[in-house]
């Protein structure tokens, strides 16, 4: 029987790489995948659809398990520190290979791998990072890195000989030459760009995390997938305004809305649709229809503005004297919006 193997699979090049250097030696790999409400990706479908489609092209299962609130408050409290932004690198490390310990176990699988590339990311690609993400998570020998692996000592399936670690690569450092390269040679071609990611990194994005903390330290895993859509907003009671930036956010916006939630839209001109997340928020509804109708494409004096909470619906008159710049946001959503 083949041994088998767990491939921490985020669907870029290097996790690809890792899996089919895997494969060649005979291995039985099976992907996990993590999504969280920072991973920037598609909300439409459960699953990180670039995971999928790299398992497709290796030809291996893949299993798709979400970060839920344990993960939500360990980014909150972070025991290792913060990068440059709101990222807690370590600390998320830490959790998904405790995670990828539990799946080894419950598909009786060897060994955890990963196409981590030794120097490639700041924070949690140092060589000390990685001992402590693999201490910390309980998996001290049993992390295979094939395309580094060279630059570590040899792990327990590399000693027992599941592994041949002659065929193990050393790749090192931010570059990315060596792996289009080893892509070309195995005729990999469709893979994603390098770019994305965790979007606790962006500085935007960071500043409107940090700012939820502080004024909502309770908040749950909605809160956090609500900071990747719109412009927002804090307003004077302290209750948040979210506004649609196009037509796809404010449609996303209107189906976001539940019970004790605010819904704001403009009447007879082309505008924003604006989402007052939370409950006993209706008070600060004409303070964020002002918020609104600064961002209306109207010469008009007063807009009228429709105000639904719970099904029940109001108008009023709002005064589209304002200009944005009245009014101070948080920032918009994720840089490159999926939507």
């Amino acid at each position: 029987m083949a041994i088998k193997a767990v491939l921490l699979l985020s669907g870029g090049l290097d996790s690809i790489l890792a899996g089919r250097l895997l494969l060649e030696q005979g291995i039985a790999v099976e992907a996990l995948n993590f999504t969280s409400p920072f991973c920037n990706c598609t909300p439409k479908s459960f699953g990180c659809s670039a995971a999928k489609q790299a398992a497709e092209q290796l030809g291996i299962p893949v299993t798709i398990r979400a970060c839920g609130d344990a993960y939500l408050e360990i980014m909150k409290h972070p025991r290792f520190g913060r990068g440059s932004g709101m990222n807690a690198c370590l600390d998320c490390r830490i959790h998904l290979f405790a995670r990828a310990k539990e799946f080894m176990a419950e598909i009786n699988a060897a060994f955890v791998a990963t196409g981590e590339v030794l120097g490639e990311r700041p924070m949690s690609q140092r060589r000390d990072a990685m001992d402590t993400i693999e201490r910390e998570a309980g998996l001290e020998g049993y992390i295979v890195r094939p395309l580094s692996a060279q630059h570590f000592k040899p792990s327990v399936p590399e000693i027992q000989g599941w592994v041949n670690r002659e065929h193990l690569l050393d790749f090192q450092g931010r570059g990315r030459k060596p792996q289009i390269e080893l892509a070309e040679a195995f005729g990999i071609r469709d893979y994603p760009c390098p770019a994305g990611g965790c979007l606790l990194t962006d500085k935007i994005f960071a500043i409107k995390f940090r700012e939820l903390l502080e004024q909502e330290p309770g908040f749950g895993l909605r809160a956090a997938r609500l900071l990747k859509y719109g412009r927002h907003f804090r307003l004077p009671g302290g209750a948040k305004v979210i506004l649609g930036r196009n037509a796809q956010e404010n449609s996303f916006l209107e189906h976001q809305a539940r019970p004790g939630d605010v819904l704001l839209t403009p009447r007879d001109v082309p505008g924003p649709t604006a989402l007052i997340p939370g409950q006993d928020a209706e008070g600060e509804a004409e303070t964020a229809a002002r918020i609104l109708t600064a961002y209306t494409k109207t010469l008009e004096k007063q807009i009228w503005v429709q105000i639904t909470v719970d099904g029940a619906t109001r108008t009023v008159c709002s005064d589209s004297g304002n200009q944005p710049g009245d009014f101070v946001s948080l920032g918009t959503g994720a840089a490159e919006d999926p939507l």
